[in-house]
């Protein structure tokens, strides 16, 4: 039997995975990504509450608190941002400071944990999910600082990286769609929106029941498609505009090395090398003379 399409994940944050009755489902999915069992006690007011014309379809976003009242800020982002590490350290940053009361030991800091779901390629790397954590190496033994036992029972924690906050960031668009184990069985929904009838990871078969396509209102439905094809529109727009800034940005470079190589070699050979019009070539030589 072939697997039936799904609601994506992110207008399941926006609509359905608020709802307690739901719980089970992101449990499942941060259960099977931390490896740590995760109950959460409640959804939090998120920046995907306000929704505007920017955020509306670019950036999804979901806080809930678990039962350890760790924060745990789930996002999926669709456009392309090159200081989007800036802007997670900056959103861990400031719920940390919301978080505690200005009479508070600092002790009562809260751990905050950033899930990100990326449909644009991030940074250079070969695997599809990255875990970023906090640890002090020794300089001259290179051994790792731990906690001491006093410490441990004042945090409640037993490793330094637990008290700093945790980033994870999933490259949907890195994965190959061979799921190898539970955890891969929830990154192939994520970029298929479909679950198999073999998937076993926590949370799926609960989000293969409730978040049927059939099982949508009228309204509902109509109102998912227009979402789905504004979506669309918009990655076009960023593909469309980043074709033609990697473009200008080659032609750029190509003027600059042309420019500094006319003390040097002859417009001919400056037109071959960097594959500039020889009209052009000409014409740069023409202007650095009126200079």
């Amino acid at each position: 039997m072939s697997s039936r399409k799904l609601i994506s994940f992110d207008w399941a944050m926006k609509r359905l995975l608020r709802s307690k009755a739901n719980f089970e489902i992101l449990e499942g999915f941060l259960s099977e990504l931390t490896r740590e069992e995760i109950t959460i006690l409640e959804i939090l007011e998120s920046e995907s509450n306000k929704e505007n014309k920017v955020d509306k379809f670019n950036r999804v976003d979901l806080k809930v608190k678990n039962e350890k009242n760790e924060i745990i800020i789930i996002e999926v982002q669709y456009e392309r941002e090159l200081d989007y590490l800036q802007r997670i350290l900056y959103g861990t940053s400031r719920l940390i400071t919301e978080h505690i009361e200005e009479s508070e030991p600092y002790s009562k800091i809260v751990k905050v944990i950033s899930v990100n779901i990326l449909y644009f390629n991030l940074g250079q790397g070969e695997d599809y999910i990255y875990h970023g954590t906090t640890s002090f190496q020794g300089l001259h033994t290179h051994d790792e600082l731990f906690l001491d036992k006093g410490q441990q029972a004042l945090y409640g924690k037993e490793k330094i990286y637990k008290l700093f906050p945790e980033y994870y960031l999933i490259r949907i668009n890195s994965f190959d769609n061979i799921a190898k184990n539970s955890l891969d069985e929830w990154v192939y929904f994520l970029k298929n929106e479909k679950i198999e009838d073999t998937f076993k990871a926590k949370g799926l078969q609960k989000a293969k029941e409730q978040l049927d396509m059939l099982k949508l209102s009228d309204d509902e439905r109509i109102a998912y498609n227009r979402y789905v094809d504004n979506l669309h529109y918009q990655a076009s727009m960023v593909e469309s505009s980043y074709g033609v800034g990697k473009l200008e940005g080659r032609e750029e470079e190509r003027l600059y090395v042309a420019i500094n190589l006319l003390d040097i070699l002859d417009d001919a050979t400056i037109a071959g090398k960097t594959g500039l019009p020889l009209e052009e070539v000409e014409k740069l030589r023409r202007n650095s003379k009126n200079q």
